[in-house]
């Protein structure tokens, strides 16, 4: 849907509550839980929201329902590219909805649909050294290649050398912002900012016209995790936005990745904290791919519903249809599947994890491989 298809009527209540003073998204949670929508809540009496917790200036607000304070966000979504998405949009990412306290709306500018795409957050120093920044781009390039959308939060140092390097692997990238979207933060990202919308989207909680503040990063941290499979972490101190993100991960029950470095360098200490409370040791983008794989496909499974085989595969190259029929239905040993082909061990061990990842094939016990069967609407088992 484009913004200017989007029903601003409808979310002109989501915006009213959005910008109620002492409504944050936990607030906000709660009173969707109790009154299914925000016109609800809007037109509750005093002393229900009261019995909710609300306080007099919150209420008094509510109870006003001045449009003036959400012109800017309806005049920002007029703009190009610009959309904005509730919490109970069918396109509000899955696994971003899945955590504690999800942002009621988020403001995109960009693609909306890559926020339902299979990401890897990555994260790490705003002042990296010259070889952490190339892992990230390194990191970023390869897991780009290998179909995942890289997310980042748009910081200096390690956040725009992942951006960067998702762009160089051809893939889309998602900057999560800590600012409303009418503004880049730090500016000098502009331009690296107006890339990642064209190849995939920016995002904030924010509404126009909200500047960088402190408490906000921490906030925009558990978007960054919440929409990824899970984050990877490369140099960070022992005290650093990037092991809040880390954190976060981990209690959305999100996989944790961190790259060892020398016990000389004060920016491995936060990746070696992590090692030891439980985060995976990695030391190249295939030991990420590999530990992803199953979860990939379950959410690939989870977000195609019932996609069918051949829509699975309609967008593959040649190489992809060719490993495709060498496979068949049948399990297939990586040997047989080499000689069928006649691709390279390489290529084939490259091809089978990717193609396993979009829920195209199966791995089986002992190393062999099968298609996966998609049911179609009509086959499925009825109740």
């Amino acid at each position: 849907m484009s913004n200017s298809e989007y029903p601003i009527e409808a979310v002109k209540p989501w915006l009213q509550l959005l910008h109620t003073p002492g409504i944050g998204p936990r607030t906000y949670a709660k009173l969707l839980n109790h009154f299914d929508s925000p016109v609800a809540a809007i037109n509750a009496s005093t002393s229900i929201l009261k019995e909710l917790g609300l306080r007099e200036q919150s209420i008094r607000h509510l109870q006003q329902n001045n449009e003036d304070l959400i012109c800017a966000d309806l005049e920002w979504l007029e703009g190009s590219a610009n959309t904005i998405i509730t919490l109970n949009d069918t396109r509000y990412p899955v696994l971003l909805r899945e955590i504690a306290d999800p942002p009621p709306l988020l403001f995109v500018h960009g693609d909306p649909d890559f926020l339902s795409s299979l990401q890897i957050a990555i994260v790490g120093s705003r002042n990296p050294t010259t070889g952490g920044s190339e892992t990230a781009r390194d990191f970023a390039r390869h897991l780009a290649g290998a179909s995942f959308t890289i997310t980042s939060g748009l910081a200096l140092g390690i956040d725009a050398a992942s951006h960067e390097g998702a762009l160089q692997g051809g893939g889309p990238t998602i900057a999560v912002a800590g600012t409303g979207l009418d503004r880049v933060y730090p500016a000098r990202h502009r331009d690296l900012a107006h890339r990642i919308a064209a190849h995939g989207a920016l995002v904030s909680e924010f509404p126009p016209g909200t500047g960088p503040q402190p408490g906000h990063f921490p906030r925009r941290n558990r978007i960054i995790s919440g929409l990824s499979l899970g984050t990877l972490v490369i140099e960070a101190a022992q005290r650093s936005g990037s092991l809040i993100t880390a954190r976060l991960a981990m209690e959305q029950g999100r996989e944790v990745f961190a790259i060892p470095g020398s016990i000389h360098n004060p920016l491995a200490r936060g990746c070696h904290r992590l090692i030891r409370d439980g985060a995976k040791l990695v030391e190249t983008a295939n030991d990420v791919l590999e530990e992803l794989g199953s979860l990939a496909t379950a959410q690939a499974h989870a977000t195609q519903d019932a996609t069918t085989d051949n829509a699975l595969e309609s967008n593959l190259d040649p190489d992809y249809q060719r490993l495709i029929e060498a496979i068949g239905h049948d399990p297939a040993s990586v040997d047989t599947l080499i000689e069928r082909s006649g691709l390279t061990a390489d290529v084939v061990s490259s091809m089978l994890l990717i193609l396993e990842m979009r829920g195209i094939i199966t791995a089986l016990p002992g190393g062999s491989y099968t298609r996966t069967s998609h049911e179609s609407h009509d086959e499925r088992e009825r109740p």
